[in-house]
């Protein structure tokens, strides 16, 4: 089989598409020929060594796919040759490539009208984000949320799952065309968070009181703006720091406003806590298919372009998920 190796911890550039040896299965175990997989800012990050994981090398990126199962162990009951799946990797990767190996825990059955494509851009950034509200942030039906970078992949999913969850959003983006597509996608209203004090436009939005959430996959500039649009006993999620600056507090501000700022490890809870893992994925997948919301594929790239397609992310240029496709 074909796949994306990480030969040494570098630049994206220096990826290799390599002939791989199939693995046999062990007890319990699926093999998926991988149609999509989907790409995540954090794939970049491990490959140059900058992520808090350290994979053993070689190593092939990868997190979340989607395909067709083609063999099954003799005591896998679950699944079998010829079914459509989505996969979930852990930390170990493995989604760049043309098939997977993983036990069937890891593996969930599609609804006959999901794409393969859409499928591959649900377990990272939805299993992120419903982690992120549900457990972490405790959001409740009618509370306002402020999603930074709401266009991107994790932001559109933010504003699909808040919405679903009965929340108001109000999506923070750079640029018309983005803050347009977020209020396509469910958002309430859209702000600029590149223009001064735009926290007072959030303000307004909500009577003066300030968000109940804030989901921040961004940091940077945007955090010293949302930190002061947020309203008393509100939670500021912190996801990632995709404008490349980790951002300072001052740690009167929670005092004074009385708020919470919650971090949000998803890898490490996924991995650790399974099981819930796994229910809240499976709730994803039932919105999916009641029609509730749909992610965005906003690009797709032969498995041999990984670099473009990791390059797509890096430099933030895309809105919704960005995929590689196997034919």
């Amino acid at each position: 089989m074909k796949a994306i190796v990480c030969q040494a911890f570098a630049p994206v550039d220096q990826l290799a598409y390599l002939d791989q040896p199939s693995r046999p299965l062990a007890s319990g175990e699926v093999r998926v020929a991988i149609k999509a997989a989907g790409v995540n800012f954090p794939d970049s990050l491990k490959v140059e060594g900058l992520h808090q994981i350290k994979p053993t090398l070689p190593w092939i990126p990868g997190s979340e796919t989607a395909g067709v199962v083609t063999e099954v162990a003799s005591d896998v009951t679950r699944f079998k040759a010829g079914d459509r799946v989505m996969a979930v990797s852990s930390a170990d990767g493995g989604g760049f490539s043309q098939e997977i190996v993983l036990p069937q825990e890891r593996i969930f059955r599609l609804a006959p009208h999901m794409s393969f494509e859409a499928a591959a851009a649900v377990p990272v950034v939805y299993g992120t984000t419903l982690y992120a509200l549900k457990q972490r942030g405790q959001l409740r039906p009618g509370e306002w949320v402020l999603v930074l970078g709401a266009a991107g992949g994790v932001g559109l999913a933010t504003v699909h799952l808040a919405k679903a969850m009965g929340a108001r959003v109000i999506a923070a983006a750079s640029t018309p065309q983005k803050r347009d597509l977020t209020l396509e996608h469910g958002a309430e209203h859209a702000v600029d968070y590149t223009q001064p004090d735009w926290r007072l436009k959030v303000k307004e939005l909500t009577a003066g009181k300030g968000v109940d959430v804030v989901y921040d996959p961004v940091g940077g500039d945007a955090f010293d703006e949302a930190v002061r649009a947020i309203g008393w006993g509100g939670r500021y999620l912190v996801i990632g720091f995709t404008s490349g600056r980790i951002p300072m507090l001052k740690i009167n501000m929670p005092l004074v406003k009385g708020y919470d700022v919650i971090g949000v490890r998803y890898d490490v809870w996924r991995d650790g806590w399974w099981s819930e893992a796994r229910t809240n994925l499976e709730q994803v997948l039932a919105w999916c298919a009641e029609g509730k919301f749909q992610p965005l594929v906003s690009a797709s790239y032969p498995l041999a372009d990984a670099v473009q397609a990791l390059r797509s992310i890096t430099s933030r240029q895309t809105s919704g998920k960005v995929v590689l496709v196997n034919d």
